[in-house]
């Protein structure tokens, strides 16, 4: 069962939380901090990355400002972050594009510009490298730049690396990380209305508990036979539960779909030759659509009552801290992969 998205104007490019006549950024006081979090990778990525940007620039007294206009599903240039959600601050990136006063000092000047570009300037054989973050980003232990401007970058989050700063600020002292990560979470990822109005159709009526299903099976995949073995687990536990599938891969979707019934989807495009969507250079007729299609599958894995996934996507890890399902509400196929187990605690406090 597939349920399509609202209609709407196709390639909207206006911000998500634009109810005004006329969109207008809001321009910063002279003497605001700023620090501007950017992004490289994909929805998941960038959403936790995202997270410890704006709990650095509170713990800096920096105002976060998210400049996403990397070039991820809509043109580089184009910030994608006030299209697919509700903008705190409302600043636009684009007015320090050329500030000279920045810490890292290498983004001087040249603040237009995205961590992929600036790696390939100056770190040419660093672009897989867990540490190359480090020259892109303000330091996350010790004093904060005097420079006006910061720019924080990481492919990853790195709130473990925030956690003696955290324990010192009152802030957050003795608040669990996965709380702490909700909480901005839901501060500065609310959707846009059709968004949420997507979500909240596809659930109207339906009957519970639903079971989520992620399976990203583009560039990384998740083994089929571990989902599909513990899902029919957890329906013969719940032989009337729904479930939803978020996927990225045509095969993958028509993999679930054939062996198990009362699974709904939404509209959006797939692609079938293993290479993730937004980096495809798939033409697509609506990218920002497609984008917020994205949006749609995390919150709506979200609102489910159970998830099965691989913590190993980032996508999932979000949808997860998103909707608060409790670990005993999620089954992880890869909890007993000790590869991944190994390379998540390394990425996390490298």
């Amino acid at each position: 069962m597939s349920i399509a998205s609202d209609a709407r104007p196709s390639a909207r490019l206006t911000p998500a939380n634009d109810t005004s006549p006329a969109a207008v950024s809001n321009t910063p006081q002279a003497d605001t901090r700023i620090l501007l979090i950017k992004a490289k990778g994909g929805l998941g990525n960038r959403m936790l990355a995202a997270v410890t940007g704006v709990i650095l620039a509170q713990l800096s007294d920096r105002t976060p400002v998210i400049d996403w206009r990397d070039g991820l599903y809509v043109p580089e240039g184009t910030n994608l972050y006030p299209l697919l959600f509700r903008d705190p601050t409302g600043i636009d990136p684009a007015l320090f594009d050329d500030s000279r006063s920045v810490a890292p000092a290498l983004w001087a000047g040249r603040l237009a510009e995205q961590p992929v570009s600036i790696i390939a300037r100056h770190f040419p054989t660093k672009h897989s490298s867990p540490f190359i973050y480090r020259r892109l980003s303000v330091p996350l232990s010790g004093a904060d730049p005097v420079e006006p401007v910061g720019v924080f970058w990481s492919y990853l989050p790195k709130l473990a690396r925030l956690r003696s700063r955290l324990r010192a600020d009152r802030r957050f002292d003795e608040r669990n990380p996965d709380v702490i990560t909700q909480d901005m979470l839901h501060r500065y990822f609310t959707p846009n209305d059709r968004v949420r109005q997507t979500i909240g159709h596809l659930f109207a009526g339906r009957r519970r508990p639903v079971i989520g299903v992620h399976i990203r099976f583009t560039d990384r995949k998740v083994p089929l036979a571990k989902i599909e073995r513990a899902l029919t687990r957890l329906r013969a536990r719940s032989p009337a539960s729904d479930i939803f599938l978020a996927t990225d891969s045509a095969e993958a979707q028509n993999y679930l779909t054939a062996r198990f019934k009362r699974v709904f989807t939404i509209d959006k495009q797939l692609v079938k030759d293993g290479q993730a969507l937004h980096y495809a250079g798939t033409q697509m007729a609506d990218p920002v659509r497609e984008a917020e299609n994205a949006v749609i599958d995390m919150f709506a894995l979200a609102a489910c009552d159970w998830l099965i996934h691989s913590r190993h996507s980032t996508f999932s890890v979000a949808a997860s801290l998103i909707g608060g399902i409790p670990a005993k509400r999620q089954i992880d196929v890869d909890r007993f992969n000790l590869k991944v187990i190994v390379k998540r605690w390394f990425q996390a406090f490298a």
